[in-house]
C-alpha cells in the first residue's frame, strides 16, 4: 500500500474527511482509481441516510416472556436518542471517555427511531427487523432479551449488511459459534457469570454438593447450564440432573416436585424474566428453602437475575446469590449519572436491560462519529477494540476478535432487608475483567467479512 494511500486511511478513520471534503483533501495526493473507490465506500451501502435525519431501530419484547425487560429498553433507547440529540441533561455523555459525540445527532443528523415487538420469538424478531431495515430504512438497530432472539437478528444483520447492536443476550454462543461482524454486544455471557460466581458459591457453600438444574430450553439456558456445571464441578459439586423447561411455561411444579426426592441440596434455576419469577416462587411454595438435605441447608441460585426480576419475585429473592451486568446503586460517576438521568425521565430507576440498551445506543453514534461516516465496515472498524471508561463498568473494551465486552461483573445477592421497593439487591463482589476473560477460540465460530 503506497504511503498516500495510509495518509488516507488515517485522515479516514479520524473523521476528517466528509461529504464533498474528502475528495478535495485526498485528490492532490491519491490516485484517481483510489479516489473513487472511496466515495463507493463512503456512498455505497443500504439505508444511506439522506436529508437531516438518520433512523434507529429498536426491537424489543413488548409481549411474551422477558416483556418487563422490553419495556425497560425502550424506555432508555428515547432516553438515548434525545440525549445524542441534545435534548435533556445528556446523560452518560457527561461521563464517557474518550467521547466524540457533540450532542448535535450523528454526524450533524438528528437521530430519529422506529420500534418493533420481537415478542420473544427469533421468528417474530426477525420479521420485523427485516420490516425496519427494507421499509424504514433503518441504518442500525439494537434490542431484544433473549438469546435466541439475538442470534437470529444478528445473522440477519450479517445477510443485509447492517449493524446489530444486540440487547441482553447471555449466551456463550452469541459471540461465540454464532458470532457475526455486523453483530456486537455489551451484554456479558454465560462463562463469565460462572466464573464470576464459582469462588462465592464455595465460600459460601462449600465443596461438597449435588446441584439440580431447571433450565431454559433454548441456546441461552444450554449454555448458563453448561458454564455452571463446568464450574461448580471444577470445585467438586456433583449435578444430580439437569431438566429443559419450555419458555413461558408459567407454571413449573411438575419439574419443581421431582427435585424434593432427588437428594439434591441445591437448585440452579437457569431461568429469566416471568419464568425466573414463577419458578422461583414456587420453588419456595414448595418448601424448598426450609429443607435440609445430606446434613445442609438447602440453596437456591439464580445465576442470571435483574432489579426487574427480584422485584418481581418478591420476598423470595432475599438471600439469593447470582450475577448481573450492573446494577443502580454503583456510586461511580457513570453509573450515578444514568440513575439520575433516567430517574428524572421515569420516576424509578434502571434496570440493568435500560442500562445495556442505552449504552450500546451511545455506542454505535459515537463510533460513527469516530469514523466520519455511516458507512458500515468503518463504524464496525471504529468499535473492533474499542477501548472506554465512564459507562457504568470501569474500564471497558468491544475485543476485536469476536465483539465480545468485556469489563467488571457483578454477583449479587437477593437483599435481606431492602429500604425500598427498589433496594432489593445487593452487591457481593465487583470482578474484575482478569477474573472472567477467556480465549476467543474456545468457543469456536467466525466473524464472516464486513460487505464494502
Amino acid at each position: 500500500m503506497s504511503d498516500d494511500v495510509k495518509k488516507y486511511n488515517t485522515l479516514s478513520r479520524r473523521g476528517f474527511l466528509k461529504a464533498g471534503a474528502a475528495a478535495s483533501v485526498v485528490a492532490a495526493t491519491a490516485p484517481s482509481f483510489f479516489i473513487k473507490d472511496a466515495w463507493a465506500a463512503e456512498h455505497n451501502f443500504r439505508n444511506v441516510p439522506k436529508g437531516s435525519s438518520v433512523k434507529f431501530g429498536f426491537n424489543v419484547p413488548q409481549t411474551g416472556a422477558y416483556a418487563d425487560e422490553g419495556a425497560d429498553e425502550l424506555r432508555a433507547f428515547k432516553l438515548a436518542v434525545k440525549h445524542i440529540n441534545g435534548e435533556g441533561d445528556s446523560g452518560l455523555m457527561n461521563t464517557m471517555k474518550p467521547l466524540s459525540l457533540k450532542g448535535n445527532g450523528v454526524l450533524g443528523k438528528k437521530v430519529e427511531y422506529v420500534t418493533g415487538d420481537t415478542q420473544t420469538k427469533s421468528d417474530a424478531a426477525r420479521a420485523s427487523a427485516k420490516r425496519m431495515i427494507e421499509k424504514d430504512g433503518v441504518i442500525m438497530w439494537s434490542g431484544g432479551s433473549s438469546s435466541g432472539v439475538a442470534i437470529a437478528q444478528q445473522s440477519l444483520a450479517q445477510e443485509m449488511g447492517v449493524i446489530f447492536m444486540s440487547g441482553l443476550t447471555h449466551s456463550n454462543d452469541t459471540t461465540g459459534k454464532d458470532k457475526r461482524r455486523y453483530g456486537f454486544r455489551h451484554f456479558f455471557n454465560a462463562h463469565m457469570s460462572g466464573a464470576a460466581l464459582g469462588p462465592v458459591l464455595e465460600k459460601e457453600m462449600g465443596k461438597d454438593r449435588r446441584a439440580y438444574h431447571l433450565t431454559a430450553d433454548y441456546t441461552w439456558g444450554w449454555t448458563q447450564e453448561e458454564s455452571i456445571k463446568n464450574t461448580t464441578e471444577a470445585m467438586g459439586w456433583e449435578t444430580v440432573k439437569a431438566v429443559r423447561t419450555p419458555l413461558g411455561a408459567g407454571d413449573f411444579s411438575q419439574y419443581i416436585t421431582p427435585v424434593l426426592n432427588s437428594g439434591a441440596d441445591v437448585l440452579v434455576l437457569n431461568h429469566y424474566g416471568k419464568d425466573m419469577i414463577n419458578s422461583l416462587t414456587q420453588a419456595v411454595q414448595f418448601g424448598l428453602r426450609d429443607k435440609q438435605v445430606n446434613g445442609k441447608d438447602f440453596q437456591i441460585i439464580v445465576p442470571l437475575y435483574s432489579r426487574l426480576m427480584a422485584q418481581g419475585a418478591g420476598e423470595n429473592i432475599k438471600g439469593i446469590l447470582g450475577t448481573t451486568n450492573w446494577n443502580w446503586s454503583l456510586t461511580d460517576a457513570g453509573s450515578q449519572a444514568f440513575v439520575k438521568s433516567f430517574g428524572k425521565e421515569y420516576g424509578f430507576p434502571p434496570s440493568q436491560a435500560a442500562h445495556t440498551c442505552y449504552v450500546q445506543t451511545l455506542l454505535y453514534a459515537n463510533a460513527c462519529e469516530m469514523a466520519g461516516t455511516f458507512a458500515p465496515c468503518e463504524v464496525i472498524s471504529a468499535l473492533e477494540g474499542f477501548k472506554f471508561d465512564g459507562m457504568g463498568n470501569g474500564p471497558t473494551e468491544y475485543r476485536a476478535e469476536d465483539h465480545q465486552c468485556f469489563k467488571e461483573i457483578l454477583v449479587m445477592r437477593g437483599n435481606e432487608k431492602p429500604s425500598s421497593q427498589f433496594d432489593l439487591l445487593e452487591v457481593v463482589q465487583q470482578v474484575p475483567r482478569s477474573q472472567v476473560e477467556y480465549d476467543a477460540k474456545i468457543f469456536g465460530g467466525e466473524l464472516g467479512s464486513c460487505k464494502v
